[in-house]
């Protein structure tokens, strides 16, 4: 670096030469907050790929239980495979609707609470797929600034020694450290500015989705208590 200034030679101030002039410790740093940048956007891509299939995956069901087919027909179309997370829950709770009915044509007492639970286990899984990835993002969007600003103060120490050792203080021989340097925060907030964003906007989309299911399993769970109270 010293040599370069020293000689009036243009120093490469590139991202990819910053990075080859910088200590290990700054490199080690720099990688992890890429990584941690891409493997970010890989989530919200897919987080954006899953969301979005679940909702037409529930406006699909929803036309098809409020068509006015049968429950039972609907649920033995639907098979033991359920093909998405609406189904999958409706699946739960007719199981379990079936499984509490006697050899005799009447149903188990408590038929009402155990559906309702059978229900909210297959939700619960069902936001535990929606969210799964997340805490990644809000572990990104809290730690690469600290990250970044760790590999930043590594980096101005390592410039400050080499100006000692070589007892010039001009900036030609100060810039080319410190931008070193500060392409470590640089890289930091680029990595957390969108997983705060992303983690925010997918955290309040996953709800939605979730109390879609919610208020599907509360009035399911009211079609099947008026269809007990009937009989």
């Amino acid at each position: 670096m010293e040599q370069l200034a020293g000689a009036g030679q243009p120093v490469d101030f590139s991202l990819i030469a910053l990075f080859a002039r910088a200590s290990l410790t700054v490199q080690i740093v720099m990688v992890i907050l890429i990584l941690a940048s891409f493997w970010g956007w890989a989530i919200i891509i897919q987080k954006f790929i899953t969301f979005n299939a679940a909702r037409r995956e529930a406006d699909r069901f929803d036309r098809a239980f409020w068509s006015g087919q049968p429950l039972d027909d609907l649920y033995d179309r639907i098979g033991e495979n359920p093909s998405g997370p609406a189904e999958r829950i409706f699946s739960s709770g007719m199981a379990e609707w079936r499984r509490s009915l006697r050899d005799d044509g009447n149903l188990i007492a408590g038929v009402t609470a155990r559906i309702d639970r059978a229900m909210n286990v297959a939700i619960n899984r069902e936001n535990d797929r929606l969210t799964r990835g997340l805490p990644f993002l809000a572990t990104v969007g809290s730690t690469a600034p600290f990250i970044g600003l760790f590999g930043t103060v590594w980096g101005i120490k390592t410039a400050f020694e080499e100006i000692a050792i070589s007892q010039n203080t001009s900036l030609a021989v100060v810039a080319p450290g410190i931008a070193e340097a500060l392409v470590a925060t640089a890289l930091g907030l680029l990595a957390a500015i969108p997983a705060v964003i992303f983690y925010n906007k997918l955290s309040s989309d996953a709800d939605r989705i979730t109390g879609g299911y919610e208020s599907f399993a509360d009035e399911f769970s009211t079609i099947l208590s008026r269809q007990l109270d009937d009989e």
